[in-house]
């Protein structure tokens, strides 16, 4: 069918790397006016796409949908990868929300940097069907870098765009997509690499125990999950003792002294020691003696200074040895206790 004379519009999803650059500048050469959206949670960011937005002249809409994700990360309907990846789920969110946006957008249809064949389970010819399928936007789809092996989309049924002059790239290899680069202009990419902190093995396994312990989480928590060595003293106390000064800066960005302890040794260098959601009077002393326990001197008892939504206190505690709760660190716990 011919085009149509009208200029086609278009709105895709856009993480920053090197496939979703090219979907948009590919459809672009080929006549469309493209628009990125991308999505933030705690577990990802848009910086890349910002970026890449920067970098074509594509204009990006950026967007958080942190709590409509955490209703579907806790129950994925396809369930996990590896870690607590639920890709399939992830990318059905994405398409349907970015599909709302169609109508404010004036878009004809979706499109996505996704390659058939290049990852195993997210990018096979059943998930990318999976995705379309329950994301409510079935035909309106297009992934223009592996267009040709797929079925025909209602866009091309329409008019709107030509699958012949698109792509059909297929496999786990780049060197098609670093060709279609240099043809583009396209210089300046990320190297390929997960952005998702879902797919990490420690940050994963945090995350499990917090789910296992708490119903709903704050933003703050999930951020909190990425620093310091984390403790389970019981089911209503967990321990964040950062390592680093680095860790120790990232603690205090994350603190909220409406609903967290915090815990410090003022006069002798230590580490920042956090209890989300505070505690009772007992595991709050026991933190307090593991924060002297990591300290330059826990052999001592030097002044310990406590801060908890009630208020302020300072109290001289003698350090806990860090071996004294190995067991009780996450991880390990998580690892069979070693």
């Amino acid at each position: 069918m011919a085009l149509r004379q009208r200029k086609p519009r278009a709105l895709g999803l856009c993480s920053g790397g090197l496939d979703s650059i090219l979907a948009g500048l590919v459809l672009r050469e080929h006549g469309v006016a493209v628009e990125w959206v991308s999505f933030e949670t705690p577990f990802f960011s848009a910086d890349k796409a910002r970026k890449a937005s920067r970098n074509t002249g594509i204009p990006l809409t950026v967007k958080d949908i942190t709590p409509v994700y955490m209703e579907m990360l806790r129950n994925p309907r396809c369930g996990y990868g590896q870690n607590m990846n639920p890709c399939l789920d992830c990318h059905t969110l994405m398409f349907r929300i970015a599909g709302e946006m169609m109508a404010e957008k004036n878009a004809d249809f979706l499109f996505s940097g996704e390659v058939v064949g290049q990852r195993p389970m997210s990018q096979t010819r059943t998930s990318l069907r999976y995705v379309e399928k329950h994301s409510g936007h079935e035909g309106r789809i297009v992934r223009p870098l592996s267009i040709q092996l797929l079925p025909e989309t209602i866009p091309e049924q329409e008019g709107l765009i030509d699958r012949n002059a698109l792509c059909g790239i297929s496999g786990r290899g780049r060197k098609e997509q670093i060709a279609l680069a240099e043809k583009l202009g396209v210089t300046d990419y990320p190297a390929p690499a997960g952005g998702c902190l879902l797919t990490d093995r420690m940050y994963t396994v945090r995350l499990k125990d917090l789910f296992d312990h708490q119903k709903t989480s704050a933003v703050d928590e999930l951020h909190l999950l990425r620093y310091g060595r984390h403790f389970r003293l019981d089911p209503h106390t967990k321990i964040i003792v950062g390592r680093d000064k680095q860790d120790n800066e990232a603690i205090l960005r994350h603190y909220q002294p409406d609903r967290d302890t915090f815990i410090k040794t003022p006069e002798v260098p230590g580490p920042v020691v956090l209890v989300p959601n505070s505690s009772d009077r007992e595991a709050v002393m026991k933190a307090a003696a593991l924060c002297v326990g990591y300290s330059k001197t826990p052999h001592d008892t030097p002044e310990v200074r406590i801060i908890t939504p009630a208020g302020k206190e300072v109290v001289r505690v003698k350090g806990m040895p860090p071996e004294a709760v190995r067991n009780r660190m996450i991880e390990a716990r998580k690892k069979g206790g070693r």
